[in-house]
Formats: structure tokens, sequence, C-alpha cells
């Protein structure tokens, strides 16, 4: 029975898995201590407060410090997991990060800005989107006979004149 769809593309069992897995890990290693280190430096602010606390390169409020360290946990939780769970987390972190920073873009300079935004949480955002997405399509788990399966396949049919 043949996959359907985008997901018959992402390779099964990938030889490099176990490094996206360690990349997965620490950008939510990074998130958690940001947050915790912001929820240090803003103690006592406000929570949606828009002053100048920066830690590790992020402007931060006491909101965004409470979601990264939440959101750090739910990412180390997806780059620990080794079954295909940690996959579809790792693929909706992914995303998630992508669209967060359009959004964080388009508040950036208005009051919706009730995070702290600055350009450079766009941009780091932006980057642990794309490393989290690219984990997520490498860290599917399948049974060996499957993935050798899929190796054969991919093998002869790229042999062949004309493709």
């Amino acid at each position: 029975m043949a996959e359907e769809g985008v997901m018959a593309h992402i390779p099964i069992n990938h030889p490099a898995r176990p490094v996206y897995r360690v990349l997965a890990g620490l950008i939510g290693l990074y998130i958690v201590v940001f947050g915790v280190f912001g929820l240090v430096e803003t103690a006592g602010d406000d929570f949606f407060s828009r002053g100048s606390h920066w830690v590790l390169g992020l402007r931060t409020n006491m909101a965004f410090a409470l979601v990264s360290v939440i959101f750090g946990l739910v990412v180390l939780f997806g780059a620990v997991h080794r079954g295909n769970l940690g996959h579809l987390m790792n693929l909706t972190a992914g995303v998630v990060f992508l669209v967060v920073g359009l959004a964080m873009l388009t508040v950036l300079q208005t009051e919706a800005n009730i995070l702290n935004f600055s350009v450079s949480t766009v941009i780091v955002s932006m980057l642990f989107g794309l490393v989290l997405l690219a984990t997520g399509l490498y860290d599917k788990v399948g049974p060996p006979e499957h993935a050798e399966t899929e190796r054969e396949m991919r093998s002869s049919s790229s042999a062949r004149p004309g493709r």
C-alpha cells in the first residue's frame, strides 16, 4: 500500500536523523534558557511591558519569556522523543515558528506588539522554523524493511534514463 501526497516523499530512518534531533534539542534548550533568563530579567515588570529588556540577543517581556519556557519545553520533548510523535512535533513547531515570525513582522512597530518583539526576534524565529521544519522532514521513523524498500525504489528509479 503506497502512501499518498507529500508524506510519501519524506525519508524514513534517514541516516542523519540523530544530527537533526540534536539541532532540534539545541533550539529547544536555547528557547528554555532564553525564557528562564527572560523571567529573571523582567521580574517585577508588567506582564506585557514594552521595556528594553534584552536576553541572549533578543528583546523580551514577562509574557514572551513565559511563552518561551513553555514552547521550549515542547520543542525539547519533540527532539528527545524517538518515535513519529517527535517527527510530527518538529514539523508542527517549524511551521509555528515560521508563521509566528511573519506575525511578529506585521506587528513590529504597532501597539499590537504585546510580546515586545524586535527584528532580531523575527530573524531567529524564521531560522528556528526552517531548522525545525528540516528536522521534521528527516526524522521520520519506520520499520527497517520499509526504509530498505524505499531506498531500493529510489535507487532503481534514479538509475533509469529520463528521471
